[in-house]
């Protein structure tokens, strides 16, 4: 797809059953067993079968393979697979890929899976530990060396700088946790769900990285989530709601490296996020004003406020403000600081029961939705709206 033109996607393909395991810090079972139950529960959200199933789509960082998945399941012929790069960005690609296989013919049923023990198993917050030689790789030379060894010392170069271009001070970053945890502290399936955090709550909490205090950042969780994707007209015969795909995107912006693009010309943004952005705004025939809710990655809270300004939602250094005033239903599933971490996917699942209008925090009559994949890689976006 281009990104100096709007593509033809939208309104081919819809979201039609979403499922997940529990959410936990120690599921006590095999990835691959939290992937088969994610798929299943999708499936019977969506009222299909596994013989309906044509196509599997994942990350490349998932332990569970497409064919052992559908193995696991009864899945039989698959004639579309696929796996999406770069960790949390793929989250919403997943859905692009699977609405790319539908719309060509390719496959009839997609389901998109992610599951791990992100806690229990590897922790991703334990920083890098041991890395093969590869290109991508060789960017990480320049930052490991000096202590810049996980996700959160990552991000922290460019709030530190965000923080110092608009003279903010990092309790600003609190206003994204606050608005998380109470929309978590109401949903029973939300790890804090009955915990709600103040911003001196924010404020007092332990640094891990300045200007990183703890609740900046995500948790780290057990768990799996499936979506499950078809035909438009085929969604119009089974039993829920389709969530219709109106535009999906991919960004990855000039000069992009993983979560350590620190020689860019400006680190106040996010560019690869601008990039989905200026897509899913050109193909949905969409602007901020249409949005009813949005559900935005927040694997740590500066990066949200950032993906608002390259929404256009507010003007730079600005964000903070705009969430601070509820200006637009943000992350009603508690997001991944409140609900659960799974790379974004349980993201896409509330935005579709937004849609459906099944959310716990219900935003009355949501009709259009914006859904992001991870930040500072090259990442995704949605944007889900209800059928006709």
């Amino acid at each position: 797809m281009s990104a100096r033109k709007a593509d033809t996607l939208g309104g081919r393909a819809a979201i039609v059953g979403i499922g997940a395991t529990e959410f936990s810090k120690d599921s006590g079972r095999s990835e691959l067993k939290l992937a088969v139950e994610a798929v299943q529960a999708a499936l019977d959200d969506a009222g299909l079968t596994p013989a309906d199933v044509d196509g599997l789509v994942t990350f490349t960082m998932d332990t569970s393979p497409e064919i052992s998945v559908a193995q696991a399941c009864g899945i039989g012929d698959l004639t579309f697979f696929s796996r999406v790069h770069y960790g949390g960005g793929a989250a919403c690609a997943t859905v692009q890929q699977a609405a790319l296989a539908v719309a060509t013919g390719v496959a009839e049923v997609v389901v998109c899976y992610r599951a791990f023990n992100e806690r229990s198993g590897r922790r991703f917050g334990s920083g890098v530990q041991h890395r093969e030689p590869s290109a991508e790789g060789a960017a990480l030379g320049w930052s490991l060396p000096f202590g810049l060894l996980t996700p959160a010392s990552w991000v922290a170069m460019a709030a530190q700088r965000y923080l110092y271009a608009y003279g903010l001070k990092p309790e600003v970053f609190g206003h994204v946790a606050v608005t998380d945890r109470r929309h978590a502290a109401t949903n029973p399936a939300a790890y804090f769900h009955g915990k709600p955090i103040t911003l001196a709550e924010h404020a007092a909490s332990r640094w891990i990285v300045e200007p990183l205090r703890l609740l900046d950042c995500c948790q780290e969780t057990d768990g799996g989530q499936a979506i499950v994707v078809t035909s438009v007209e085929r969604a119009r015969d089974l039993p829920r709601p389709p969530a219709v795909i109106t535009a999906a995107a991919q960004g990855a912006g000039r000069g992009q490296e993983q979560m350590t693009s620190f020689y860019r010309d400006d680190l106040t943004g996010l560019p690869e996020m601008g990039v989905v952005a200026r897509q899913l705004w050109r193909s949905g025939g969409l602007r901020p004003a249409d949005i009813d809710v949005a559900i935005l990655y927040d694997h740590f809270t500066p990066f949200v406020l950032m993906q608002l300004e390259e929404f256009g939602f507010c003007g730079r250094g600005e964000a903070a403000g705009f969430v601070a005033e509820d200006a637009l239903p943000l992350n009603t599933h508690g997001g991944q600081l409140g609900e659960a971490y799974l790379h974004g996917m349980n993201g896409i699942a509330e935005a579709v029961r937004q849609i459906r209008g099944t959310s716990v925090n219900q935003v009355p009559e949501a009709a259009r939705a914006l859904v992001t994949a991870g930040t500072g890689v090259p990442t995704s976006g949605l944007l889900l709206g209800a059928d006709g």
